[in-house]
């Protein structure tokens, strides 16, 4: 939580340990998972804690740190990225006995020409800049460019399965 010594940072401080827990749960009920609560508790009580002096009915409090953190919430889903995608196709499963996907992507790197080796595992292993990248090659930043994108395109080819299942989609 957020620490404050003084006047009206002491009125502050009393409120938060009054109404925190209640806030918490709030905040719980928006997120539903109890360390995005605490994250979205914190950033609605600094934005409570800066409008402070111009909050006058301080019966509302309440009202305005769910309000900010409704606000806070939306902001934070609006900016969130999509990580998972719903797909008609299955992936093929490991066989028992069948390699994981590090190891595969070990291979299928192995299988690639050394500059263009190379010029992936800078790029995505060690995060070099394309600019870096080109200076440690002694060649163009357009070369490194072409080399990343074909290197990644075989690696693609490499490691993706060969026949997609579909879901049935009857029943």
């Amino acid at each position: 939580m957020i620490a404050v010594t003084g006047g009206t940072d002491e009125e502050f401080r009393e409120y938060v340990l009054a109404r925190g827990p209640a806030l918490l749960r709030a905040a719980y009920r928006l997120t539903g998972h109890p360390s995005d609560a605490e994250d979205l508790l914190q950033a609605a009580l600094v934005k409570t804690y800066l409008a402070w002096d111009r909050i006058q009915d301080r019966g509302a409090l309440d009202g305005y740190v769910r309000r900010a953190m409704v606000n806070i919430n939306i902001s934070w889903w609006r900016r969130r990225k999509l990580e998972e995608y719903p797909s008609g196709e299955l992936p093929e499963p490991v066989a028992a006995g069948g390699q994981h996907l590090p190891e595969r992507v070990e291979q299928a790197l192995d299988r690639l020409p050394t500059r263009m080796r190379t010029a992936v595992v800078l790029r995505y292993y060690e995060d070099m800049t394309e600019p870096e990248i080109a200076k440690a090659l002694g060649i163009s930043v357009g070369t490194v460019k072409s080399t990343v994108s074909r290197g990644m395109a075989k690696l693609r080819g490499d490691l993706t399965p060969s026949e997609p299942r579909h879901l049935d989609r009857t029943g």
